[in-house]
This record gives C-alpha cells, structure tokens and sequence, in this order.
C-alpha cells in the first residue's frame, strides 16, 4: 500500500468512524477550547465560565445519552474499536461517559453555588476540570497498553493542578507537591510494567493479552516457573501499582488523605468520585484482557485472591484510620479508601468466577458481580458529593471544616443535616438507602465466588466486619450534628431553605432515596454495560 493511500485510509476512517464514537470527548474538548478563548476576548463578563462549563458538561451528557439509546436499541450488544485499536466503544464506554458527564455537570452546579473558583480563576479550574474528566473517559475506553498509560496520565496532571488550586495555602500546595512526587514515581512503575507485557506478549493490543498470555503458558510449565510467565506476571503487578494509586488502595494510599485535606472540599469530591471511576473502568477492562483464555485460569484465580486481600487490607485500614479524624475532609479520605475496598471486592469476585477451573459460575453470575460494581458506583457519585457538598457549604460560613464546626447544626441548618444524615447511613450501607443495594449486589458476588474459592469467605467476613467498623465514625459525625449544642462562639450558618444551595443538596439525598428503594432501573442499565464485557476478548 501506498503512503498516499494509507494517509487517505487513516483519514477516511478517523473522519466517518471515529470522530463521530469520540463526540462525548469532543464536546468536551471544544468547551475548554471556548472557555479560553473567551477569557481571550476579554468577554467572560458577558459570558462567565461556569455558564460554558455547564453547556458543555450538558452537551457531553446528550451525546453520552444517544450514544447509549443507539447501543441499547441493537439486536446485540456491540463492540467497535476505533482510533486504529487505541480506543474501544460499547455500552461499557458509555456507561462511563454517561456517568463522568453527569458528575461533571453536578460538580460544576456545586463549584457555581460556592464560589470556589472565583471569576478570574474559573476558566483556567474548569479547563483542568474538563481536561481530567477526558483522560477518565478514556481510561474506561482504552484497548491498548498505550492508551492506558497516556489516559491515566491525562487524568492525573490536571488533577495534581487542582489539588494546589488554592492559592496562598501552605497545605494545598504541600498536598499537591505530595501527590505530584507519589504520582510521578507511580506512572514510572506503571510504565515500565507495560514495557515488560508487551515485550514479552509481542503486543500492546488489549484485545490480545489473553490469546498471547495463553500462548505464553502453553509453550512452558504454564506456572511461575516458566521465565515468560514470571515476566509478564511482573509486568502485571507493576501495572496495577499505577491503577492502585489512582484508586488509592493500600499500600498505595499515602497521598489520598493529605491531598483532600489540602485541596478545596468541591476538588477533593470530585478526586473521590470521578477519578475512581476511571480507574476501575480501566482496572476492569485490564482484567476482562487477561482472563478468559485457557490455560490462564490459575493464574487469574491467584490474581482474584490477590485483589480480594488487598481489598481487605484497604478496607480495614480506611475505616480504622477514619476514627480518629477530625477534620471531615481527611475522614472522608480515609472513607474514600475504604469504600474502594468494597469496590475491589466486586473486581475480585469477577476475575475468580471467571478464571476458575471448576466453572461452577455462569456467565451471568461473573456479569452480576460487575453489575453490582457499576450500581455501587452510581450511588457512590450521589452520596458522597452529598457529603462533600455539606462540607463546601458550611466551610462558606465557618471558614472551617472540622467537627467542631458543624457542632450543633441541626439549630441552625437542619437541612444539610438531614442531607448528611442520609449520605451518612447510605455510605455505611443501612437500607433503605442507595447504598445498601450497592454492598448487596458486591456481597452477593463475592458469596458466589467463595463457592469456587474458599478464599473468598475471608474477603466477605472483612467485607462485614468493616461495614460494622464504618459505623462508628460516621455516626460520630451525625451525634454531633444532631445531638449537641452549637458552641456559642461558633459562626453561624444560616443556610435558609428555600435557596439554590439546599435544592442542591436535596437532590442529591433524594437520589441516595430513589436509588435505594427503586433500583430496577439502575441495575438494568448496568447489567446491559456488564454484558458488554464479554465481547472484549
């Protein structure tokens, strides 16, 4: 083939293929375009930049939308690369789309209503904003070792940006020197980790590490003992050293509290949310890869195990460490780190049901597991930004963020309090709430899985002793909320009802609420985008 025509080939297929399955991502790309070029022109009076961001964020959410209409109304679940291979587009995709754009619409809604940032600031925040929303796009899209690397990297540099967006803070910019100095040394590890499975597979196709890792273990002992194996083992682990730093699991969590407790409440929930749904995308995606193919069942089931200790060491640590905080931003840190504990339970699940050679589970049972991750998720995004938006909130009044200032609220605020009372009890995980269902669906799964791997029993037990565990600190919170006087020094937060700021709030409680008393809905649509996972291999 002709250069000319290979040029003309690659254009007609960016053009009528590709562009048009990337439309989420341009959108966004083209808000950040205009943003800075209207603080250019001198008109972000006329036209402010909260204003672009959130006709963005909605244009990104309606193309998210049609994109899901167009894949749910198919015959059969589809699965399309494009981009040559680097990026993959199925309702998985656009789950993830769907659910970064509205995340994205209600961060901006929440950074509008507390003033953080300011005018002069905002087009600059909301451009790191966007821009880290399109790298996490792409993590949950990515079908290639490249991509993986280049969208996580594009997640994580506007995110350190964000983190020491305050300016004149000594503790925002230690948090973000913090989590520059441990990404930066992350994205080595993962680096060389890709180097190493793609030269030992001969492939950077996602789509092919499984065919190749099957190759691998039939032309050897298939064991650790084979030097290939061994290798791309290795390779493997270096790998998730990165995606376990995104998802700030134990012993990768050091920057998660400092980074929280540094940045502003609106950065540190959005870092909490939208960032830990990139990376279980493309944690998922990296294991649905390496799976399915025979003569790597042990070798996946170990990898399952491994995830499912992790898993209870970074649920144990989180919510013991969360007891002792104060400051309700690093205890919702070290919730943060917990709660992704819960999450991985469901990843492990899935690879040990998946990967094992009794075959005791159906194919139905291994997509539940990931169902019940994509539900947990969902709720995670309302719940969570409940809370974080209560503390952004009363921090406008008290200029703190402590225990001590929301001491006695329920005088003064009984809305928000009543909103952190249902984010509370949902993050804990006590019905009716959204997050109940969340855990149900993840224990669920991981019962399934103990039927295969006895193992896994001791991940579940974890799993419920530290539900228990949660319970303590977070009703801390509310017993001082609810149950003591409001310190006669304290400032005021005379949040009135019938404000933008409570309408805020409640919608958020109220989706906690729906979530976990209706959630038919819900689960359906992430049951279609679990399906999808088995057109990957």
């Amino acid at each position: 083939m002709l250069f000319s025509q290979l040029i003309q080939k690659l254009i007609q297929d960016t053009t009528e293929k590709s562009l048009p399955l990337f439309s989420v991502e341009l959108c966004l790309c083209v808000t950040i375009v205009l943003m800075l070029l209207v603080r250019l022109l001198g008109a972000d009076r006329l036209l402010p930049a909260c204003v672009v961001a959130v006709i963005g964020a909605a244009s990104a959410l309606a193309c998210s939308w049609m994109q899901y209409r167009e894949l749910y109304g198919a015959p059969e679940p589809v699965s399309t690369t494009f981009f040559t291979g680097m990026l993959i587009h199925d309702s998985f995709t656009v789950y993830f789309r769907a659910f970064l754009s509205l995340f994205l619409l209600l961060t901006v809604a929440l950074t509008s209503l507390t003033g953080i940032p300011d005018e002069e600031d905002s087009p600059d925040f909301y451009s790191l904003l966007f821009g880290a929303t399109i790298g996490m796009m792409m993590m949950a899209s990515s079908n290639s070792l490249l991509m993986l690397f280049l969208s996580v990297e594009m997640a994580s540099v506007p995110s350190y940006a964000m983190v020491g967006f305050l300016k004149g803070r000594k503790a925002s910019s230690e948090a973000a020197l913090k989590y520059v100095v441990y990404g930066a040394g992350a994205a080595g590890v993962m680096l060389y980790g890709i180097s190493l499975l793609a030269g030992v597979l001969g492939t950077a196709d996602m789509g092919m590490l499984s065919e190749r890792l099957a190759a691998a273990a039939a032309g050897g002992s298939g064991g650790l003992g084979d030097p290939e194996i061994r290798t791309a083992s290795l390779g493997i682990l270096l790998i998730m050293v990165g995606l376990a730093f995104k998802l700030s699991l134990v012993p990768f969590h050091f920057w998660c509290p400092d980074a929280f407790e540094g940045a502003s409440a609106e950065v540190a929930g959005f870092l909490s949310i939208a960032s830990k749904a990139g990376a279980f995308g493309l944690l998922v995606r990296l294991c649905v890869a390496l799976s399915g193919a025979e003569g790597t069942g042990p070798l996946m089931t170990a990898f399952g195990c491994g995830l499912g200790f992790v898993a209870c060491l970074t649920m144990t640590l989180g919510n013991l460490a969360a007891y002792g905080q104060t400051n309700l931003k690093r205890m919702l840190a070290y919730s943060t780190i917990a709660h992704a504990g819960y999450m991985v339970m469901a990843v492990s699940a899935m690879l040990v049901m998946s990967s094992s050679a009794a075959g005791a589970a159906s194919a139905a049972e291994v997509t539940r597991s990931m169902e019940g991750l994509l539900y947990y998720l969902f709720v995670y995004m309302f719940m969570n930004l409940g809370a974080f938006a209560v503390i952004a909130l009363v921090r406008n009044y008290t200029f703190g963020e402590t225990l001590d200032d929301v001491r006695g609220l329920i005088s003064q605020s009984p809305t928000l309090c009543v909103v952190m009372l249902i984010c509370m009890f949902s993050l804990v995980g006590l019905p009716p709430f959204g997050g109940f269902i969340g855990k149900f669906f993840i224990f669920a799964s991981t019962l399934k899985s103990a039927e295969t791997e006895p193992f896994m029993y001791v991940v579940l037990v974890c799993g419920g002793l530290n539900t228990v565990f949660s319970l303590f600190y977070y009703i801390r919170v509310l017993r001082v909320m609810f149950l003591e006087a409001r310190p006669a020094d304290a400032r005021p937060v005379p949040l009135p009802f019938a404000s933008w700021e409570s309408a805020f709030t409640l919608t958020l409680a109220a989706f906690v609420l729906l979530l976990g008393v209706a959630p038919y809905v819900m689960s359906t649509t992430a049951n279609t985008a679990a399906q999808s996972l088995a057109f990957f291999n």
